[in-house]
């Protein structure tokens, strides 16, 4: 795979940020961001999307996936889609700032 593909493709791994209580939590204490993340998407595929978008050093990736929920939608039966999600640490002094202020 050619660099251009490779970094269109890192470009892509990352939906956008997974914001929650939980996530919030992690972000103040323990310096790690939650992304939701391709389905497909590797840890090594995430590590390199964050240092690439953002330009700061991982430390280190987590990943879980969700899977899907039977759920009603009236009288159907239906159910939600399943997705993944990662929890990125970044290394001691990074920060990813969303706001876009500094």
């Amino acid at each position: 795979m050619s660099t251009n593909a490779h970094q269109e493709r890192l470009m892509q791994v990352l939906l956008g940020p997974h914001v929650s209580e939980k996530a919030t939590a992690l972000a103040e204490a323990g310096n790690q961001v939650v992304f939701k993340v391709r389905g497909d998407a590797t840890k090594t595929d995430i590590r390199q999307a964050v240092e690439l978008l953002f330009e700061v050093k991982v430390e280190r990736v987590s990943v879980v996936r969700i899977p899907a929920k039977q759920k009603r939608f009236g009288q159907r039966a239906g159910s939600r889609q399943a997705w993944k999600k990662a929890y990125v640490r970044l290394a001691a002094g990074q920060d990813i700032n969303f706001m876009g202020a500094e």
